[in-house]
């Protein structure tokens, strides 16, 4: 990763909140969607799935199948062109909302799918320097706030599903990562400056915080019901389904490489001390989805289901014991047989300095990568489930031996749910 010791203070803010039987095939790009008709609407027509919310359901990061320090195009699986998400597929539609073309809305099989996820997103729109969509009815000049984005689709297409992943952003996740990677990196393993005890970072898994976020993603969620009433839709004519959030690195014993030194980031990109790592998992991680599961109750609505991604990529996250780099597991690239289960699912924490002249963004960093993704749209696959949708926990299939179906994604297993 080229990481430098001494530009600390280059670290940009990550916007938040990895078996094979035969040869990993590329899959298609986002697969071609119907163009609404006329006669399409509430019940009627072809049938669609839109997915709201942040980083995590909008496809960031789904450009890279694994990692190498070496060269990127080891892992480069959709290239250049990975998150324009225009009709020419030549630009972004919304800047930096990094739409990937991997993205789980794209289930196929005659269901089309509309990504409306922005990375970056919190609840409530933002404008600045870049344009971040809330789950709101914001309409100026810089753009529309997702849920009327919703209502508007959802009067011309049949949707049936409307799958929403939102709130890490609003507990500051990708401050929180940072806090941590920069105490990693600038105190010695003998005296270990951990995050989980900042007060900058406590502050936002104080129970006021919490349930200050939970109300706020309930309102979001309250939005899409009366984005999808006002378009037409009864209740029963749709599902709400909620997403809660997948643990990106394992706990503390998890980890490949040693706390000493600097190898856990220049190396893996996964710069966090064994306790603050133990704490995500423990806590802030529970805490979160703690708070959408607690807002998907609130929100009293009969048509609410549950996708629990918590444990998704256990076996397969960043810096995890048994994958690897390419480098690191003898595999030339991400088309290799065997790249889906021998290497990580969850992209590498970046910094200015690891870049360089390579075509990454600092806020991939600790994101779904193409593996995730496509694992993640297996799942939602599965909750759709020829559409009469169903609650349930998704976890790795065959055992946590990744192998790759007949589409190209990591086969999943939907059990029941567990937030567990």
């Amino acid at each position: 990763m080229r990481f430098r010791p001494a530009a600390l203070t280059a670290l940009f803010s990550l916007i938040v909140p990895a078996a094979l039987v035969g040869t990993a095939l590329p899959v298609a790009a986002v697969p071609v969607a119907t163009t609404p008709v006329a006669t399409d609407g509430p019940g009627d027509g072809t049938p669609w799935i839109v997915t709201l919310g942040d980083s995590y359901i909008s496809g960031e990061a789904g450009r890279w199948a694994g990692s190498s320090n070496d060269d990127y195009r080891r892992a480069d699986a959709l290239g250049r062109h990975a998150y324009h998400d225009n009709p020419s597929g030549t630009d972004e539609v919304i800047a930096r909302c990094h739409r990937a073309s991997s993205a789980e809305a794209h289930i196929g099989g005659g269901v089309d799918g509309l990504n409306l996820a922005c990375s970056g997103a919190t609840t409530a729109t933002s404008t600045g320097r870049y344009f971040k969509p809330g789950i709101d009815f914001y309409d100026g000049s810089a753009g529309q706030g997702q849920a009327l984005m919703l209502q508007e689709a959802a009067a011309t297409r049949n949707v049936r599903m409307v799958v929403v992943s939102i709130g890490g952003n609003d507990f500051e996740f990708a401050s929180v990562v940072q806090s941590c990677v920069v105490n990693f990196l600038t105190s010695p393993s003998w005296w270990k400056n951990y995050c989980h005890d900042d007060s900058s970072v406590a502050a936002n898994f104080t129970a006021a915080n919490v349930a200050a976020v939970r109300s706020r993603v309930a309102g979001a969620l309250g939005n899409v019901a009366t984005a999808m009433s006002d378009a037409g839709y009864s209740t029963d004519e749709w599902t709400l389904v909620v997403q809660t959030y997948p643990s990106p690195v394992p706990s503390g014993s998890g980890f490949r490489y040693s706390e000493s030194g600097y190898t856990r980031q220049s190396t893996g990109g996964c710069g966090l001390w064994n306790r603050d790592a133990d704490w995500a998992n423990a806590t802030a991680l529970p805490t979160i989805n703690g708070a959408l599961l607690g807002a998907a109750s609130d929100v009293g609505l009969p048509n609410v289901r549950t996708l629990d991604m918590t444990h998704a990529f256990d076996g397969k996250r960043l810096c995890e014991n048994g994958v690897g780099l390419y480098e690191e597991v003898g595999l030339p690239g991400w088309q290799s047989p065997g790249a889906v289960d021998r290497t990580e699912w969850v992209n590498q924490i970046r910094t200015v300095t690891t870049i360089g002249n390579d075509p990454y963004y600092a806020q991939e960093s600790l994101h779904p990568s193409y593996w995730g993704q496509l694992a993640m749209r297996n799942c939602l696959r599965q909750v759709w489930n020829g559409g009469e949708p169903r609650s349930g926990s998704c976890t790795v299939g065959n055992v946590g031996a990744a192998r790759l179906t007949a589409l190209g994604e990591p086969s999943m297993v939907l059990g029941p749910l567990d937030q567990g």
